[in-house]
């Protein structure tokens, strides 16, 4: 009900809104509309951010197959007014493969809606072809290993396509980004195995995770305008090109502040193997935004076929022009079109809820079966983003 409610009074009224107002950069910060802002904040408010989470986490301890389920809603109503998916799959994979502080600081401030978090992987020059990326991550100082938050690093490169990489909804961002730590011999190594990965936040915070009231060294380079999701920012982002330098105690990778601060998640060159732990749960819900965009696609259309009236039924003397047009409804090839939309989108949900299932699967069967739904999760995930992708949208084509 609270999502719906959602949907209905902060989502749907704003989605033509946002697909028209895009965001935009006045050079000191991004722009977004009002209802995005208002939308957040209901979000927020009602604590779905956290809802599969524990009690002690602000959590509802729902399955995550009712979160899933729960979030339909709004992907419906406006798919791209905000991105809590990638807050609430940030904070999840920190829960998994993060320390004790980055949970505390990070994490539950994310759950909360305080802060928002991203996904940085792929970079200009490499695309979905992660062995290829460039961004390095340094030891900052000789006592990096000893920050209260983690092993602190100064990370420097390019990171494209990050959704909601740049706003002003929240206090803070976290960003999760892949780098590559040098070898003794300063070379990157190549491929997947050298990849680490790092919570890199906006703005720094102490151990507490209080606000410092320093930016870290990561900036805007531009914004891409894409054909959808218009309504939330997708960036180019600058780490460590020293616009926002942070001096500490060690002055940077150059002496004068450049790098940004991050703090290593889990094991260095362990990154990839942490970071699947929230692409795929993003696979799952880019999956569930496509089969909740078909489904907005067949509601109107539905409706659309059940009030236009069309055409006369054909007797045995042929049309009778004194008879009453009937609704398009009626007639056989729109009624297959509808059955078609039908299919996709509803096959494409049954299949969405289902991975959600397997996730829930995963922490509450016995070894056994849970290794069994893990192994089937496997197979599914990219399915469950790519089907739905691409039959929900000839759904819409025939709506």
């Amino acid at each position: 009900d609270t999502c719906e409610r959602i949907a209905r009074e902060k989502y749907a009224p704003f989605n033509r809104l946002v697909d028209t107002d895009e965001p935009r950069f006045d050079g000191e910060k991004v722009i977004l509309p009002q209802a995005t802002h208002e939308a957040w904040k209901a979000l927020a408010d009602s604590g779905l951010l956290a809802a599969a989470q524990d009690y002690e986490l602000g959590g509802m301890q729902l399955p995550y197959t009712v979160e899933s389920a729960a979030h339909a809603f709004l992907s419906k109503a406006s798919v791209s007014i905000v991105a809590g998916m990638l807050t609430s799959g940030n904070a999840n994979l920190l829960m998994a493969h993060g320390s004790e502080a980055q949970q505390r600081v990070f994490a539950t401030r994310e759950f909360s809606g305080e802060w928002a978090g991203t996904m940085c992987l792929s970079e200009p020059q490499a695309g979905s072809s992660l062995s290829d990326i460039l961004t390095r991550a340094e030891p900052d100082g000789e006592d990096f290993e000893s920050d209260p938050l983690g092993p602190r690093y100064r990370l420097r490169g390019n990171k494209m396509w990050i959704s909601a990489g740049e706003h002003e909804l929240t206090g803070n961002i976290v960003h999760l980004v892949l780098a590559k730590i040098p070898g003794p011999d300063g070379k990157l190594v190549p491929g997947t195995r050298g990849i680490s990965l790092f919570v890199v936040p906006k703005r720094l915070v102490d151990a507490e995770g209080c606000l410092t009231g320093e930016r870290n060294d990561v900036a805007l380079a531009g914004l891409n305008h894409k054909c959808g999701w218009r309504g939330t920012t997708n960036t180019l982002l600058n780490f460590g090109e020293g616009k926002y330098p942070v001096h500490g105690d060690t002055g940077g990778l150059d002496g004068q502040g450049a790098g940004a601060v991050g703090y290593l998640v889990g094991q260095a060159g362990k990154g990839l193997h942490c970071m699947f732990h929230m692409m795929n749960e993003a696979r799952i819900g880019v999956g569930l935004a496509a089969t909740m965009l078909g489904m907005a696609g067949y509601a109107a259309s539905l409706d659309y076929a059940k009030n236009r009236p069309q055409g006369r039924p054909t007797g045995p003397g042929g049309k009778d022009a004194a008879q009453p047009q009937v609704r398009i409804i009626e007639h056989a090839d729109v009624k297959r079109m509808l059955l078609a939309q039908k299919a996709y989108c509803e096959g494409a949900l049954a299949l969405e809820l289902y991975c959600a299932r397997l996730v829930d699967e995963q922490h509450t069967a016995e070894a056994a079966a849970a290794d069994e739904a893990r192994l089937l999760l496997e197979v599914l995930t990219p399915i469950a983003k790519s089907w739905p992708s691409e039959w929900c949208l000839e759904a819409n084509s025939l709506a």
